[in-house]
């Protein structure tokens, strides 16, 4: 048995990490931390903890926790990730690992030179829709790969106004926008159906110099992106386009992915509209047929409801799985850095409007 313990345990992690880990048996949920103890009280009755904290530290230093989840602001991970380091402890972080690749970068090498299992969650690596579009692929049911492209929603992010609760990430020094956070996910779930992408040109276009809060009659500044757009090159030699684009929500279509091979095309869109590429099931065809995902994709236990839930528990089984084996998972820290990498080379494509290549 695994002991967690999850480091802001009132946010994201309440309707995602903690489900997920309480329909897997090979963990235990011993101790939460939120910001201030009544809140972390609050969560640790919720979710059957017995140990509640404000704050990390001393989270990650209890005895009855071998694995930190880290699922705060990114501009709070490195801090907690350190001391879970520092602490010998396994750690899970949410994406982004950083607020930049050169954090990531002193995070990943930190990670190494503890000798602990680390991972990230991009939950797309795990979506099992993402797993059987990139199967159908490699099997050459649509031929040779040609060209991807993929027209997604950004919003909340990008649009004239902006809730209160994610007003902070319209500074780029939190490392939670348009660009890090919904073209982070989404990049990362074309590239494990349809591989790396080697090459980028980028534009990231800035359409609100100043947003209202939701709510309010207040505007704030903004030096975020509104939309990423850009052109690329996969490992295998066919096209990548891709289209972020932000607005106020809600979502209404949620994405389309088109992916063409020499034999056909393979389409997907959301099973249900509006649903993020990396969040929920989809909706696949080849030609004129309709393809279903096969249950033996869908590797979590019977009434973890689909979604962010589902496909992190398929992670933290992943987690258990490397733990046990003395390995490193996937997708590990140095996975998160070369993804951190991809983000870095499409703003400076956008800033210097030039092609970059990917280390």
């Amino acid at each position: 048995m695994i002991r967690v313990g999850v480091v802001g345990a009132s946010g994201w992690a309440d309707g995602s990490h903690l489900p997920a880990l309480a329909a897997l048996e090979e963990f235990d949920v011993t101790a939460v931390a939120t910001t201030n103890r009544a809140s972390a009280e609050r969560a640790a009755a919720a979710h059957g903890a017995r140990h509640a904290f404000a704050g990390a530290a001393e989270l990650v230093t209890h005895p009855e926790v071998d694995l930190v989840v880290v699922s705060v602001k990114a501009s709070g991970h490195a801090a907690v990730i350190r001391a879970a380091l520092d602490a010998g402890k396994h750690v899970v972080s949410e994406w982004p690992l950083g607020i930049d690749a050169g954090e990531a970068a002193e995070l990943t090498e930190a990670a190494t030179a503890a000798g602990v299992v680390h991972a990230i969650v991009l939950q797309g690596h795990h979506s099992p829709s993402a797993r059987f579009a990139a199967d159908l692929l490699a099997d050459g049911r649509i031929g040779m790969l040609e060209s991807v492209a993929l027209v997604a929603e950004g919003s909340p992010w990008g649009g004239s106004r902006i809730p209160s609760d994610l007003a902070f990430g319209l500074d780029p020094a939190e490392g939670t926008n348009i660009l890090t956070i919904m073209a982070g996910h989404f990049l990362a779930t074309l590239e494990r159906v349809a591989g790396p992408l080697t090459q980028v040109s980028a534009r990231l276009p800035r359409t609100h110099d100043r947003v209202l809060v939701t709510g309010t009659e207040r505007t704030v500044p903004n030096a975020t992106a509104s939309h990423v757009l850009l052109h690329g090159r996969l490992a295998g030699g066919a096209t990548a386009s891709v289209a972020v684009h932000g607005g106020n929500g809600p979502a209404r279509y949620g994405f389309r992915l088109e992916i063409v091979g020499s034999d056909g095309a393979l389409t997907a869109t959301p099973a249900q509209p509006g649903t993020f590429i990396h969040w929920g099931d989809w909706d696949i065809r080849i030609g004129e047929e309709t393809l279903a995902v096969p249950d033996a994709y869908r590797t979590v236990p019977v009434g973890v409801r689909s979604g962010p839930p589902a496909n992190i528990a398929a992670l933290y089984r992943e987690v258990a799985r490397a733990i046990a084996e003395g390995r490193q998972p996937n997708p590990s820290f140095e996975a998160a850095l070369r993804h951190h990498r991809l983000l870095a080379a499409i703003e400076e494509s956008a800033t210097g409007a030039v092609t970059r290549d990917i280390a």
